[in-house]
């Protein structure tokens, strides 16, 4: 069944989709949260405390996957246009992206004789390959509610049932990688069975999410899927950002998404160095991910109430403010420290659900103006995503080595004062700056006031 593509919020109540097709889909995200989050979160350390690379190497090894990642994501957006005007749908990318657990596992099987530059070229190298399939699963998957003939707050709730899982792949993943990695004792081997052991979870989940939008497509039915523009140049692949609604929305996705990303980096440093006690890295991306998880619901309503616009506001000055308060660092009660992180989940909640659900408002849009193709949008979106977790885990590994610390391959350094307040200031301080900036842009966005305003006129009464 083919609908016409209806505006954002006039089109109130006329489909809700069923609670089994979203966990369906949603499951997707779980093998989704397993990429973002094991190398956001251990790469870097792995690098530099593991296969003993210089912390600017190991962060130009993380840097250059991410550019050709940026790069690839509007191509692999196009690309999927052109498959859905063609067969109808997107699925056959998302069937090839299921070779990025293999991928994920040979990331963290870096032979025994690689140290150093050697062993940071390996990493990036499969880096470059796992992020051109995460976007071949990624841009499809996240094209699914704008391509559906679904309405403005049928879209948040889709997206609240994916953040829910989403952060249970994250919390399940943020928590497991640490442990099964080796926790205190990290070592090359444990790595290898992580790597090994959570790419099969994400294979089970990646599939279970094509089914999903296999289901969705079916009981919703779809926009119209008329074929992209023809490929001349760049010009057509980043056609999305002459839309004076998407250009704050992505540009305040960028900022929010590198400080998420750096702070996500930083975590083993911060209990490592700033705390002393790396088996916190666990307790604090559980605080950190658990009221994420609670709070969704939450913030579903909060939208409905003020806006995703106001929402999104609020939860971006919240973080940044929650992070100054974690500059604190170890001159704060660690009580205090947990109860902060909690409250920056929250915040982070709400930064996920909010801006994710607005792309397809913004996408609905334009395609009433017949400017818009969903996979380019999505794909100009996920290269924004994938710079932010470029340059954020960058950014903290220049603070490193602008304070002096030393890599170094499981031995016991001694790290200067100045590298002590390095871990601590980049993981609280550069955050709190890129948040604000982002606030600053997201004030620009004008399509959720204008469409809250169209809705109250269609309601009866």
């Amino acid at each position: 069944m083919t609908r016409t593509p209806v505006d954002p919020v006039v089109e109130t109540g006329t489909v809700r989709l069923p609670r089994g097709a979203l966990l369906t889909f949603s499951a997707g995200s779980v093998g989704m949260g397993v990429w973002i989050t094991v190398p956001g979160l251990l790469l870097l350390y792995f690098l530099t405390d593991v296969l003993a690379v210089a912390p600017l190497v190991a962060g130009f090894a993380l840097l250059v996957p991410k550019i050709a990642d940026i790069v690839l994501h509007p191509f692999v957006g196009h690309l999927s246009d052109v498959q859905r005007a063609r067969h109808g749908h997107r699925i056959g990318l998302m069937l090839v992206a299921c070779l990025l657990p293999i991928a994920f596992a040979l990331l963290f099987a870096v032979p025994g004789g690689l140290h150093g530059n050697a062993a940071a070229i390996w990493v990036a190298v499969f880096y470059i390959v796992g992020n051109l399939l995460f976007a071949a699963y990624q841009v499809p998957y996240l094209s699914t509610p704008a391509d559906l003939a679904i309405g403005y707050h049928e879209r948040t709730r889709l997206m609240s049932f994916r953040m829910v899982v989403l952060t249970v792949g994250i919390l399940a993943s943020g928590v497991l990688a640490p442990a099964l990695a080796g926790g205190d004792d990290p070592t090359r081997r444990a790595y290898l069975v992580m790597g090994c052991a959570l790419a099969v979870g994400m294979l089970g989940a990646m599939l279970v999410g094509i089914n999903g939008v296999r289901r969705l497509g079916a009981v919703a039915g779809t926009a119209a899927n008329p074929a992209p523009p023809r490929l001349r140049d760049l010009r057509v692949l980043l056609s999305s950002l002459r839309d004076p609604h998407f250009r704050p929305l992505v540009g305040a996705f960028l900022l929010t998404s590198t400080a998420t990303h750096l702070v996500l980096a930083a975590v083993p440093y911060f209990t490592t160095y700033e705390l002393g006690d790396s088996g916190l890295t666990t307790v604090l991306v559980a605080a950190f991910l658990a009221p994420a998880l609670l709070a969704t619901p939450v913030w579903l309503v909060v939208a409905r109430r003020i806006g995703k616009q106001r929402g999104l506001l609020l939860a971006q000055s919240v973080f940044a403010v929650g992070c100054l308060v974690v500059a604190l660092g170890h001159h704060a009660p660690l009580a205090l420290l947990i109860g902060v992180v909690a409250v920056l989940g929250v915040a982070f909640a709400a930064l996920q659900l909010l801006a994710f659900s607005m792309l397809p408002d913004v996408v609905a849009a334009a395609a009433g103006r017949k400017t818009a193709d969903a996979g380019s949008y999505t794909g100009v979106w996920t290269a924004a995503d994938s710079a932010g977790g470029a340059v954020g885990p960058y950014l903290y590994a220049a603070c490193l080595a602008i304070g002096g610390f030393v890599g170094s391959s499981g031995d016991d350094v001694q790290q200067s004062a100045s590298a002590l307040d390095a871990v601590r200031l980049g993981f609280a301080l550069v955050p709190a700056v890129l948040l604000g900036a982002a606030v600053l842009i997201q004030r620009r966005y004008a399509l959720d006031r204008d469409a809250s305003t169209v809705e109250q006129a269609a309601r009866p009464g």
